[in-house]
């Protein structure tokens, strides 16, 4: 098979890694799942050795060594001087004859969309929001936190929760069922207890995440701290994605808003009803849904598009991670 006719497909988010070999004929010819990606804490040069394992595996499986074409979508490439780092880097490899890395929030937009055109906010431990045009036209957010505007995501629910919650035991705020849940869930009796232990390692820092349910079930039982949290998200959503439609001129025309990452598809009842409510005042002919596809259809997708493929090798690689 020419080198030109396939397609090496990665997306590589905190947690995971998931690649496949696609041709652009459509077919699906070896897929393989590794780590997470995070250059930040392990260095670029570490992070893509590990990636060079799944691709390796991938390839196997594809019997290649190499394709045409490689379509990466990484986590923490954030800035546009991020992605040329990490191109230069995959590059380095000879993976594939062109290389093309985007933000991994790309790969669930074009997941969820027939043709690269709409709007993604990706909520999972963090937030983030891209939109694409056909014309290759882009928007897209720094999206690294409180220094660039963010606000949302897993741990930064979990953060607002124990903030007013701690406040509340203390008297310095105002009561919240939240000042007995979040301990609660560690087995503790108080928020002095849960701060202690969190404080002094007794609780691994990664198990906060664990409190974003807890928030969210707190709000279902009505405590108007908590539901003030998840309308707060609902409203950071909508601005990512009202300001994501204006500059690209969709905000007058009907447009997809995927939703996407582990807070958004986790179909809570206030939040999805309230995102839906702003959108309709704001962005009245956005059309929003939540993305079930895996992301790293939307890395092949996109890698078809770059070699001009068929529509009908788009719907077959569709089809094929559809139905896994």
């Amino acid at each position: 098979m020419g080198l030109t006719t396939t397609v090496l497909a990665i997306d590589a988010g905190n947690s995971k890694t998931d690649v496949a070999v696609v041709t652009t004929g459509g077919d699906v010819l070896g897929t393989a799942r590794g780590g997470g990606f995070r250059p930040p804490v392990v260095g670029v040069r570490t992070a893509v050795d590990a990636l060079a394992e799944t691709v390796g595996e991938a390839f196997a499986r594809a019997s290649v060594t190499s394709v045409g074409h490689v379509s990466a979508c990484l986590a923490n490439a954030d800035l546009p001087v991020e992605e040329e780092e990490l191109a230069q880097a995959l590059h380095a490899r000879a993976w594939g004859t062109t290389v093309e890395v985007r933000n991994d929030t790309f790969a669930i937009l074009r997941a969820g969309v027939a043709e690269p055109r709409g709007v993604a906010v990706v909520c999972g431990a963090g937030i983030n929001c891209v939109g694409m045009r056909p014309d290759g036209r882009t928007a897209r957010f720094p999206a690294i936190g409180r220094i660039s505007g963010d606000w949302g995501g897993g741990w930064a629910l979990a953060e607002e929760a124990l903030w007013w919650a701690a406040r509340a035991e203390d008297g310095r705020g105002g009561p919240t069922a939240l000042a007995r849940a979040l301990p609660a869930h560690f087995g503790l009796d108080s928020m002095y207890a849960l701060i202690e232990a969190l404080h002094l390692e007794h609780i691994e820092h990664a198990r906060r995440h664990e409190l974003t349910p807890v928030l969210f079930a707190t709000a279902r039982d009505g405590d108007p701290v908590a539901r003030a949290i998840v309308e707060r998200l609902a409203e950071e959503v909508v601005a990512l994605a009202t300001v994501a439609l204006t500059r690209l001129g969709l905000l007058d025309e009907e447009a997809p808003v995927l939703l996407g990452g582990s807070v958004l598809a986790a179909g809570h009842p206030q939040l999805d009803g309230r995102i839906r409510d702003l959108l309709a005042a704001r962005a009245p002919k956005a059309v929003p849904r939540v993305v079930a596809a895996r992301p790293v259809l939307g890395a092949a997708l996109l890698g078809l598009d770059h070699e001009h493929a068929p529509r009908e090798a788009h719907a077959r690689v569709r089809a094929y991670f559809e139905s896994l």
